[in-house]
């Protein structure tokens, strides 16, 4: 999941930190040093998280799972 977290974020090219700011925006209180462990695989995300991700990109759930099932 995580290559998928740090694929969306490169689509929309902003930085870990920018976007953790925007997230705290949003009532999600998460730091970048947490938010890299996401993107590095060594943290399961929140699903509070994950929704306003979706939000903020404008995509489908489907898109953080893509790859996954293989």
């Amino acid at each position: 999941m995580g290559d998928n977290l740090r694929r969306l974020r490169n689509q929309k090219d902003i930085s870990q930190e920018k976007l953790c700011v925007e997230l705290q925006r949003r009532g999600c209180d998460i730091g970048r040093t947490t938010y890299a462990k996401y993107e590095a695989g060594e943290l399961n995300i929140r699903a509070s998280v994950i929704i306003e991700l979706r939000k903020f990109y404008g995509c489908k759930y489907d898109d953080f799972f893509e790859g996954l099932e293989e």
